[in-house]
């Protein structure tokens, strides 16, 4: 499939009551109860504060393919991407193909509890993708029952990643990032991770069209805690997804582009190819994700320092609030040093000038600042 096709698909099917950050039941529901008619959608369970979860299943190919977002609560881009693309398996017939082809399998917020109060955890202060040995949540138990049920061929593990993460040691952000799971220890490359690892593989080749150098993978040490290394290791290929950051796209509008457009890559690869895991060998050369990135870096500072000035950096990263069911981004000072091998996503150049704050007060570690003053000039940091 071309890729213009896929981003007019994108533009003609995007969810738009779906958008920034802050994505809960509350916001799917009525998207749910309006595909009621065109597909199958139940009740899995509840949460711990006895929210429900739900699931929905669209296609009916033999190809199964389990996919579940916000695992994590706050992190919601896959999700976004997931209502688009069921607006356009739905509604276009140029997605016929993978409808004939594979049974989706679908847990668009397996987290309600964490999705509410824009958390990573659970209700009890759990995090769901360290608990698939344990399955001492009842979110943990619903996702391993549907996995036992369904008995998917392929699983889409879908999250989001911090704005600090860098594709490789280069001023390229990690706007989005893949992983195949290790399934042992030795991180042995196995059949299962190789199927997983060329579908990666034709996802990266596409974005590299769209965002080239800026997509990452991650770290595959083994843990068995993990959902995606626990459902490897049952021999079912799995993806880990990670929506990243994209140049002043804190509303990750952009990124949720790139991740509609990975998935219909993907399945429609799934769809017309038989996966043999043979084309793998250039996932290793995806560059793996470092932290390399601030959200703004101030550079060349005069700071104060038992007092003695010097010049230093001043690197800040946004602290996500929710405030009135909305996430503002509050600038933190997080290190006050030389930051020569660290990346911001807005730099700002001091010029060997004092950077105070808003009441014209040195700034310090750990301050919260929406804006900073250089030579009595306010500056915006988002």
């Amino acid at each position: 499939m071309q890729l213009n096709q896929i981003q007019t698909l994108f533009l003609k099917h995007q969810e738009t009551a779906l958008f920034h950050r802050y994505i809960t039941n509350k916001h799917i529901e009525p998207l749910l109860e309006s595909l009621c008619n065109k597909t199958k959608v139940e009740t899995l369970g509840k949460s711990v504060l006895n929210n429900p979860i739900y699931g929905l299943q669209i296609g009916d190919g033999h190809k199964r393919v389990l996919m579940w977002s916000q695992m994590h609560g706050n992190e919601s881009t896959t999700t976004k991407a997931l209502f688009d693309l069921l607006n356009a398996l739905l509604n276009d017939t140029a997605l016929k193909v993978i409808l004939r082809s594979c049974t989706l399998y679908i847990i668009p917020i397996l987290n309600p509890d964490g999705a509410k109060a824009y958390t990573r955890v659970n209700a009890n202060a759990v995090d769901l993708n360290r608990d698939a040995q344990n399955l001492s949540q009842p979110e943990s138990t619903i996702l391993r029952g549907i996995f036992n049920e369904f008995k998917p061929h392929f699983c889409f593990n879908l999250h989001g990643q911090r704005t600090i993460f860098s594709a490789g040691a280069k001023n390229k952000p990690a706007t989005v990032s893949f992983l195949a799971p290790a399934q042992d220890v030795a991180c042995t490359v196995t059949p299962t991770r190789q199927i997983a690892m060329q579908l990666i593989c034709k996802m990266n080749e596409v974005l590299q069209v769209l965002i080239p150098e800026q997509v990452g993978v991650y770290d595959d040490t083994f843990n068995l805690n993990c959902v995606g290394d626990f459902f490897q290791s049952k021999q079912v290929p799995t993806v880990l997804f990670e929506a990243g950051h994209f140049y002043n796209d804190y509303e990750r509008e952009k990124t949720r582009e790139y991740i509609f457009v990975s998935f219909i890559t993907a399945l429609h690869h799934i769809s017309t190819t038989e996966i043999t895991g043979l084309d793998y060998e250039a996932y290793f050369e995806i560059p793996e994700n470092q932290k390399y990135f601030f959200d703004v870096i101030i550079r060349n500072a005069k700071i104060k320092l038992n007092s003695k000035e010097e010049i230093f950096d001043i690197g800040m990263m946004f602290q996500e609030k929710l405030i009135n069911e909305r996430i503002a981004f509050i600038p933190i000072i997080n290190k006050i040093e030389k930051l020569s091998s660290y990346y911001g996503h807005k730099e700002i150049d001091a010029n060997g000038l004092e950077v105070l704050d808003e009441n014209m007060n040195m700034v310090e570690i750990g301050s919260e600042n929406v804006f900073v003053i250089i030579n009595n000039e306010k500056i915006t940091l988002f």
